[in-house]
């Protein structure tokens, strides 16, 4: 029997915020501000750094993709049996940010984390634009 590449679902997520990228590009990439709206981390954005996310149900293990400053940020999701990616996309408007994050690589018989992540990001951007209304 061959092994099929199986098809693979994503959770989108897009919001406008009225803040410039700049303001955004903070709170997605300082641990002390990721840690107010996603979780405590030891982020660093470099290409190639690795890093973990952990709340009280346990940790997300992690690697730096790609860093273009202040337009796109991603990086590798890996927890238990999930493998993801997880990519923002900063594009500037004129009332300021329109922010997409998209994780892509849920595979059909993952309905459960699929499900959670439809449901944890959209609470994590409203959580992420709190921290960001309150940044200089």
């Amino acid at each position: 029997m061959t092994e099929t590449m199986e098809t693979t679902r994503s959770v989108v997520v897009e919001r406008d915020f009225p803040y410039p990228p700049e303001k955004l590009w903070r709170a997605l990439t300082q641990p002390h501000l990721i840690a107010e709206w996603l979780m405590n981390n030891d982020f660093v954005p470099v290409a190639g750094r690795r890093f973990t996310l952990s709340a009280d149900w346990g940790q997300v293990d992690c690697e730096v993709e790609t860093v273009e400053e202040h337009r796109a940020l991603s990086y590798c999701w890996d927890t238990k049996d999930l493998r993801s990616i997880v990519t923002w996309t900063l594009a500037p408007t004129a009332a300021g940010t329109s922010l997409r994050m998209e994780q892509r690589g849920f595979t059909t018989a993952q309905k459960s984390y699929f499900q959670g992540a439809s449901v944890g990001w959209p609470r994590f951007f409203d959580q992420l634009g709190n921290v960001v209304s309150k940044l200089d």
